[in-house]
């Protein structure tokens, strides 16, 4: 079967990573991995008009469709967003948000990012998210204005679910959402530099030279004084069929909000690592709008913020515990 792994840290410097990768395990085996180095690279991501599609990312779409096709036929990527069969009392509620917002799963070392979960404090938007969409050359018309349309009806549901200004914007870009080719990521390197300029070489590599195993990540930047956010930069792969694509979008900007880890016991939720739901759930709504609650401060520690978190979602659930 496929796993879906999350590499959440807060980085020294204040910057958070989260990025969504699979594992394969078990069976059904994984497909094969696309060969790569075939073909040229493509043309800046941020230049308008026809691009083909190199021969590279024509395997990496070919086998994205073989895995969303293999975890469809699992029972997995539900879009239900829960139901009878995952339920959840306010205590679950309460301690998994503690778990995947007040923890990371990664530490930046030296050398680069070790597996290891540290507690860590509140972090989250003060100021509004103003998500800057762009997508690369390759990405026809067609798929930019439906996705366009899907992402633009996304951050408003976040805003309503969070009481916070979160939507797309042409000016003031605090958060970039790139759509982008696997040939088009690799030229993304000034543009991820412009946007996060305390990355370092390594950071940004990173990014341009995203393995295989991984779908999409986010990198979002925070003040190390406040754990206030101020910058975010995610990429989403254009090659992903329809609803891997969709998941992408779901989990990278509400991970760029402030709910950062994952956690097993989560469900239902996108954030786990069984892919069991494409699609944010009830109770990652709910997670959201802890986050959000002005009783909650950014920086909070889990001590801090623990009793606030289980009033709230006392609150939320009506006390069903």
């Amino acid at each position: 079967m496929h796993r879906g792994v999350r590499l959440s840290t807060l980085l020294h410097g204040g910057l958070s990573l989260a990025a969504c990768a699979i594992l394969s395990a078990c069976t059904p085996p994984a497909p094969r991995e696309p060969a790569h180095g075939l073909g040229p690279r493509a043309r800046p991501a941020d230049l308008q008009g026809p691009v083909k599609e190199s021969a590279e990312s024509q395997a990496i779409r070919a086998y994205f469709a073989k895995v969303q096709t293999d975890l469809l036929a699992q029972g997995l990527l539900r879009t239900d967003g829960g139901g009878r069969d995952t339920p959840y009392t306010d205590r679950m509620l309460a301690e998994n948000f503690i778990r995947i917002a007040l923890h990371d799963e990664y530490e930046r070392q030296g050398s680069g990012f070790a597996q290891r979960e540290v507690e860590s404090r509140l972090r989250r938007w003060e100021e509004p998210v103003r998500v800057g969409l762009r997508f690369g050359a390759s990405v026809p018309e067609e798929r930019r204005a439906t996705d366009r349309a899907r992402i633009a009806s996304y951050l408003a549901r976040l805003a309503k679910i969070t009481g916070h200004p979160i939507a797309l914007a042409d000016s003031g870009i605090n958060f970039w959402l790139q759509v982008v080719s696997e040939d088009e990521r690799r030229a993304l390197g000034p543009q991820v530099a412009e946007a996060l300029p305390t990355l370092s070489a390594a950071e940004i590599a990173g990014i341009t030279q995203l393995p295989t195993t991984t779908y999409c990540l986010v990198y979002a930047l925070s003040d190390d004084a406040t754990s206030v956010y101020n910058r975010a930069f995610a990429v989403i792969r254009s090659e992903h069929p329809d609803l891997l694509r969709l998941a992408c979008l779901h989990e990278e900007i509400a991970q760029g909000l402030g709910l950062a880890n994952d956690s097993p016991n989560a469900r239902p939720s996108i954030f786990n690592d069984d892919e069991e739901f494409a699609l944010l759930t009830t109770q990652d709504e709910l997670m959201l709008k802890i986050l959000y609650d002005r009783r909650l401060k950014p920086g909070m520690t889990i001590e801090e913020a623990r009793p606030i978190v289980q009033t709230i979602a006392y609150e939320l659930l009506g006390g069903e515990s």
